[in-house]
């Protein structure tokens, strides 16, 4: 089995922005049901980014989580995310590994995962993408040992949880 490595580099200000989820291997906590998951990154003064998950969950209703990542070397491939309060992210052993596995020239399309193959994103920059790309992404992913068989394929049909909608339900963060 392939080692699991980043790409080499990652042009962070390329990098960031708006991300649809087209498939993930989730994590426990995430809902299998949730829709329309978006991912919005932005870089903070202090040179983390901040990191805004949207999405519609198995009851219809927007949600948002918040978490802030951080590079763990100068390649900005490897980095660690928390999605816990603020007041609670220097506690130990809390932040995940967010490693950007396989990312198009154009920044369009990243496969992220962690080193332990447990858990996997196939993002792109628009809701949809052609299936030649996503079997080509999800190759990789195969061939450096993950396991897709729990791979979850959400409905993404463009619609973003907007702010509003988020103070409408009284969810926003």
């Amino acid at each position: 089995m392939n080692n699991v490595t980043t790409v080499a580099t990652v042009d962070l200000q390329r990098y960031l922005g708006l991300w649809y989820e087209i498939c993930r291997l989730p994590m426990k906590y995430e809902d299998a049901t949730a829709r329309d998951i978006t991912a919005h990154y932005s870089l903070q003064d202090d040179g983390k980014i901040r990191v805004d998950n949207r999405c519609i969950d198995e009851d219809g209703k927007p949600t948002q989580s918040i978490g802030e990542a951080e590079a763990v070397d100068e390649s900005h491939a490897k980095l660690t995310v928390s999605f816990l309060p603020e007041l609670l992210r220097w506690i130990p052993f809390t932040k995940g590994d967010y490693w950007i596995l396989k990312l198009d020239p154009d920044y369009r399309l990243s496969l992220v995962g962690d080193p332990q193959r447990e858990f996997l994103w196939l993002l792109a920059r628009d809701p949809q993408i052609s299936q030649a790309e996503q079997d080509a992404f999800l190759a990789h992913a195969r061939a450096i040992g993950y396991d897709l068989s729990r791979l979850i394929r959400p409905q993404q049909s463009g619609k973003m949880v907007s702010d509003a909608m988020l103070e409408t339900a009284g969810t926003r963060r």
